[in-house]
């Protein structure tokens, strides 16, 4: 069928939802990735509802035309980017609460409410949404479990997946799915509500989430921040911490060069040169304890702290982190990687990092969530295309962290980004499998087609 076929269905059941403006088809072929497709798409449908969401599908399927489900579009692994004779998704609209059970500790959601607008609404409540990922106040929730996103509470307080109990998912076909439960126990069945979580956009499309809220965490909380001479010194710091049976809130280590670019984008004083910042900070009834405790692990593995005076002073500690991506974008154009490997293992992961550094002859600006082992490292490169250079210098990061035990992405997913190392991590049967079990979702492969898996030519 032809494209303006397709466009005229679309409009004839969703009216003025099909968005065809210029801006608004070229804001659908990027994402915060970097990454641009050559094409714009068909159209944008700003779905406002489940069933916007079902004839969309359903026209999908009955005219053979792919689809490409988005949230805020803040992705950076170009899982949501649309290109040439597709349709964008939006869920966006969807943004609302449907409901918040102070008892049974749950919430409902549509999936395109911001995880910072959610966390405001609970707050009003004393209550409190776990995932917490640096891109919070413009990231979808729905965005979030498409990626299981992680961030920096995660390491005591678990990723996305661990705050998900049900989902409702619109198949490619229009179907409309229920998985999962309102129980906190459950095993009826394969567990689908935890397949669909991190799924990209490519099983199904998420359209409703009932997730676990928790009630504020009792006691203060402590925030500390230590400078290391070496980066090995301050991941050694980080992994005796966790060794010692200490569970921070949130753990993050900045190398230097990391560290002076944001810095200079807050427009902070100029740090030591080649000094690494770790951030502890820890929470409940024995925060104090606790990051007195890790300031003592911290001296002893040769680095110099300081507990901040209140927690005001905590969360402008934070907010230097959380800076880190327009950090990057001051410089160029940012490749913000995302491996993960054991947290024993973050010492020699950021030996690999220096390795790779002097072997290709460029710099790679690096934060970590070291609390969980999951290190982000930046390739930063001038015009519109990526070097082969960097790519090949992330090849042989990517490789150096899976043979360390650890894996390509731990919480921005594969996207396009990273498909061509799929089988490099999963070997070649486990991700024929895969594509087996997204033949059964989707069996005309039209839900965010060349996503996760490269195309089979």
């Amino acid at each position: 069928m032809t494209s303006a076929r397709v466009l005229e269905r679309l409009t004839a059941a969703l009216g003025d939802r099909v968005v065809t403006s210029p801006d608004a088809l070229d804001e659908a072929r990027a994402d915060k990735s970097g990454h641009r497709s050559d094409a714009p798409p068909l159209a944008v449908v700003e779905a406002a509802s489940i069933d916007d969401v079902q004839q969309t599908l359903r026209i999908a399927t009955e005219t053979g035309t792919p689809v490409v489900p988005r949230g805020a579009g803040t992705g950076l692994a170009g899982g949501a980017i649309a290109s040439g004779g597709e349709i964008a998704l939006s869920l966006r609209s969807m943004d609302r609460v449907l409901e918040i059970d102070e008892n049974d500790l749950i919430a409902v959601v549509e999936p395109g409410i911001l995880n910072g607008e959610f966390g405001r609404i609970l707050a009003e409540r004393g209550l409190w949404f776990a995932p917490d990922p640096a891109s919070k106040e413009i990231s979808t929730v729905g965005g979030n479990i498409a990626t299981n996103a992680g961030g920096l509470l995660c390491a005591k307080y678990g990723v996305t997946r661990d705050a998900v109990l049900a989902l409702k998912i619109v198949l490619a076909d229009g179907t409309l799915m229920s998985l999962g439960h309102r129980s906190v126990k459950g095993v009826t069945g394969l567990d689908l509500t935890a397949l669909l979580v991190g799924s990209e956009g490519i099983l199904g499309v998420i359209v409703e989430a009932t997730v676990r809220v928790r009630r504020a965490v009792p006691g203060v909380v402590t925030t500390l921040a230590a400078t290391f001479p070496h980066v090995t010194d301050a991941a050694a710091a980080c992994s005796a911490i966790t060794a010692a049976g200490i569970q921070p809130a949130v753990m993050e280590l900045l190398e230097p060069t990391a560290l002076a670019a944001i810095h200079d984008y807050l427009g902070l004083e100029v740090p030591t040169p080649g000094r690494t910042q770790i951030m502890v900070q820890t929470d409940g009834p024995l925060s104090a304890d606790d990051a007195r405790a890790c300031l003592a692990i911290i001296e002893a593995n040769g680095g110099v702290g300081e507990v901040a005076a209140n927690e005001a002073d905590g969360e402008r500690l934070l907010s230097i982190r959380r800076a880190m991506h327009p950090a990057m974008e001051k410089l160029g154009h940012p490749l913000i990687e995302d491996v993960s490997v054991p947290r024993s293992a973050l010492v020699p992961m950021f030996e690999a990092i220096q390795e790779v550094e002097r072997e290709f002859g460029i710099s790679i600006p690096t934060v970590a969530h070291a609390g969980d082992g999951n290190l982000h490292p930046n390739f930063v490169y001038q015009g519109d295309e990526v070097p082969e250079v960097i790519w090949q210098a992330a090849d042989a990061l990517f490789l150096a962290a899976i043979r360390l035990g650890g894996t390509l992405t731990g919480e921005h997913g594969i996207g396009i980004l990273k498909r061509r190392w799929l089988e490099d991590e999963l070997g070649a049967e486990q991700v024929d499998l895969q594509r087996r079990i997204k033949a059964t979702f989707d069996p005309q492969g039209l839900l965010n087609p060349g996503k996760v898996f490269d195309p089979i030519v």
